[in-house]
């Protein structure tokens, strides 16, 4: 079956139920035309995956090597996999990043409590795309554990990094740091082609999205700094109330 992600028509060949659920929002309505990519999975790659996630079944398994197979094959159409969250607001998208455990589903949570109009693009992994000197993020079926996002596109306006603290601050990033803290939120292709690609992508995020590192712990305090930061505007009595 063919697939509409991230802009693109995506054949993806799956062998058990699982994904054609699990992608059934994003399922193309024009089966006919030809795909941009495809998507499958070696018996191989799926027993590896299966001894790095014991106790899962072939379903999720194949599921997981297809999104790798999507994501190490669109840097060549000037995409690539960003693992974060993607807060959505007026059209406007804002990533946050950060190791496992960091605070990225609960800094999500934040804004979704004291942000008006704010929604989830993607809560886990998204896709981001160059055009014309602005990276836009797709939302995708990998949503994360949380299952956040939807199947749309916004202009992304902001990276911010998290690491917990007793005291919250944020500030700018230099281009240096963020691309070694970048860097370790993506996924590399195996071919040299696409890495070359990614690697194009990666600076080109850097030079044109501004991005933040919050130390921060779990309040609306820590919500007000980034707000102001990435959106550039005031928050005050227009944010959501605490109820």
């Amino acid at each position: 079956m063919i697939y509409e992600i991230a802009g693109l028509r995506v054949e993806i060949a799956n062998q058990h139920a699982y994904t054609t659920k699990f992608c059934q929002a994003y399922l193309s309505k024009n089966q006919d035309l030809p795909a941009d990519l495809t998507a499958i999975v070696t018996e191989a790659e799926m027993q590896e995956e299966r001894e790095a996630s014991a106790g899962f079944s072939d379903g999720y398994i194949e599921n997981i090597c297809l999104y790798r197979s999507i994501c190490r094959q669109i840097p060549a159409k000037n995409r690539f996999l960003l693992h974060a969250s993607i807060l959505e607001r007026n059209g406007k998208a804002y990533a946050f990043l950060g190791r496992s455990g960091t605070g990225k589903s609960t800094h999500t949570k934040l804004w979704l409590r004291y942000v008006e109009n704010t929604c989830v693009l993607n809560g886990d992994k998204p896709i981001l795309e160059y055009i014309d000197g602005k990276l836009y993020a797709h939302g995708t079926p990998w949503q994360g554990k949380e299952n956040w996002g939807y199947n749309g596109r916004a202009e992304l306006c902001g990276l911010c990094f998290l690491e917990q603290a007793k005291v919250n601050e944020i500030s700018k990033m230099s281009l240096s740091e963020t691309s070694s803290r970048v860097f370790t939120q993506v996924l590399l292709p195996q071919d040299e082609e696409n890495v070359v690609a990614t690697l194009d992508l990666l600076d080109k995020l850097v030079a044109n999205v501004p991005a933040y590192l919050l130390k921060c712990d779990i309040s609306e305090e820590a919500v007000k700094l980034s707000f102001e930061q990435l959106t550039g505007e005031t928050y005050g009595p227009t944010m959501k109330s605490e109820d």
